[in-house]
């Protein structure tokens, strides 16, 4: 794997990220979808979705740090609003 395949599986792995944290898919769908486009590696992802069913405040901000990087900073917006929300969640 070259250095551009490295880049676009890693940016795969937060537009996943996003999408699982946001709650716009649900895994199962990933999972669906991922194979429907004949991927036949492991769903590219930066967290073990079987772990856990909260997302920690680490995971949230390495996906928010690559967004910002990015400059896509409605989806910072959104993350750091979810982040906030399990914040007062766990109080």
């Amino acid at each position: 794997m070259d250095f551009i395949e490295e880049m676009e599986l890693y940016n795969s792995a937060m537009d996943n990220a996003f999408n699982l944290i946001t709650g716009r898919m649900h895994l199962n769908d990933m999972f669906v979808e991922f194979e429907e486009d004949g991927d036949d590696d492991m769903l590219p992802l930066p967290f073990n979705p079987f772990m856990t069913s909260d997302y920690s405040d680490d995971t949230i901000d390495l996906v928010i740090h690559h967004f910002s990087e990015l400059e896509e900073y409605e989806k910072c917006a959104e993350l750091v609003q979810i982040k906030e929300h399990n914040a007062k969640k766990n109080r």
